[in-house]
């Protein structure tokens, strides 16, 4: 029985190498081989494209809010320490509006860490987030007992302050500056994904093509036929559908825009834009609570306002509100910088927290406004472009796959009836 049993394989086996030299064995293996590479690739176009699709709605549900979040994480730090210097500047009591510049920053803050937090999954995200909700407190704390001595008088306030500023300067703001950079590079990487061919899909479809081409030469030499109906509509599906790939893809990717002067570039300049306005801010208010050597704030201030400038130029906005607002603040700034050096304490202290029309908080203040709106009008691009991308690949999965699968049919209809008359 056991010898039996391979002596009939091996029969079974010269049948079929016998009958595959037939002609109805010929078109047989080209019915396969098409059918088989129509329904493989129509189920690789599927799932490559549905994932396509996918990855947009992930941009826009987590990816983009994350890196939001991060940006407002590393936006209101940097504003609480602004307004922290500008708040102990004014001396004894600050006005309500400073006091409450300092508190809202804080709260965007804590709201911005809450929300960082929920999202992280990743045990480097969780380090990062766990070291800025450690230090905030301290920094809260110390800015406290700075502000408690300046109401009363006591020198020691600016000596807390400077620490507060420390802590902030060299952990809190560096963590936040690599939270920022992570999650605007899982944007940049989701965006990449959604616009790149979808390679294996591609060279399915061409070798899809290519059988339909080499099995109607065989047909012809079989049969005599010049084009067989099944296959030359098995292969006009399969173009569709590399069309259709690929037109899908590429529309995305233009509407992506992930180049320098795209919204995803134009976001991540105004955010740093913003960021180094409030640095510069700072700068600018602590060279005068030291009330000494004020050349290590000033070259401070003169780097951070440089970089900004240049990101305003980077993000298309040199020539704008932002612009014009930028070189009004190093007026008023360099206006302050020659009254405390001609010992005017109290007209350099006026001319930064003043409420002129020239002073330097007021042109800070129109610059951040003007930041502020062009970040979110960028943002809201950002997501139209990423939305609109995810509308590309709606039809496109249950298409292409429904186009292979109709090919596949077709060449099953197509090749049956001949391999039947030689039968």
């Amino acid at each position: 029985m056991g010898s039996r049993l391979p002596a009939t394989i091996r029969d079974a086996g010269m049948w079929l190498r016998r009958f595959a030299a037939t002609t109805p064995g010929v078109l047989g293996v080209v019915l396969v081989v098409i059918t088989v590479a129509c329904v493989l690739a129509g189920l690789t176009a599927g799932q490559q494209l549905d994932a396509k699709a996918g990855r947009t709605e992930q941009v826009l549900d987590r990816t983009e809010p994350l890196a939001f979040a991060a940006q407002s994480l590393y936006v209101s730090l940097s504003a609480a320490d602004a307004g922290a210097a500008t708040a102990f500047l004014s001396g004894g009591i600050e006005s309500p509006q400073v006091r409450d510049t300092y508190e809202q920053s804080l709260a965007e803050a804590a709201a911005a860490l809450a929300e960082a937090t929920a999202g992280a999954t990743d045990a480097q995200t969780r380090a990062i987030v766990a070291r800025i909700a450690a230090d905030l407190p301290t920094y809260t704390g110390l800015v406290e007992t700075a502000r408690a001595n300046n109401r009363q008088g006591f020198p020691v306030g600016s000596a807390y302050l400077r620490q507060a500023s420390d802590l902030m300067q060299t952990s809190l703001l560096p963590n936040a500056e690599q939270l920022n950079k992570a999650r605007f590079a899982a944007v940049r990487e989701d965006q990449h994904r959604i616009g790149a061919l979808p390679l294996t899909t591609i060279v399915l479809l061409l070798l899809v093509l290519a059988a339909c081409g080499v099995g109607s030469v065989v047909l012809l030499r079989r049969t005599n036929r010049l084009v067989n109906a099944g296959v030359a509509l098995a292969g006009a599906a399969a173009l569709l559908a590399v069309l259709w790939s690929v037109g899908a893809t590429l529309t995305a990717a233009h509407l992506l825009d992930t180049g320098d002067s795209g919204a995803g570039a134009r976001v991540e300049n105004l955010a740093g834009a913003r960021i180094l306005a409030q640095q510069a801010r700072t700068d600018e208010t602590l060279a005068l609570i030291t009330r000494g050597d004020i050349t290590a704030p000033e070259a401070s201030f003169h780097t951070h306002t440089t970089d900004l400038e240049q990101r305003l130029t980077a993000a298309g906005a040199a020539d704008s509100e932002a612009g014009r607002a930028l070189t009004n603040w190093t007026a008023g700034h360099n206006a302050q910088r020659t009254a405390y050096e001609k010992a005017d304490y109290t007209g350099a202290v006026t001319q930064a927290i003043g409420t002129g029309p020239d002073s330097s908080a007021t042109s800070f203040a129109r610059l951040d406004h003007e930041l502020r709106d062009a970040l979110a009008q960028a943002r809201t691009d950002l997501r139209d472009g990423v939305d609109a991308a995810g509308t590309t690949f709606t039809l496109s999965p249950f298409g292409t796959l429904i186009l292979l699968l109709a090919a596949a049919g077709a060449v099953i209809t197509g090749l049956w009836p001949r391999i039947k008359e030689f039968l």
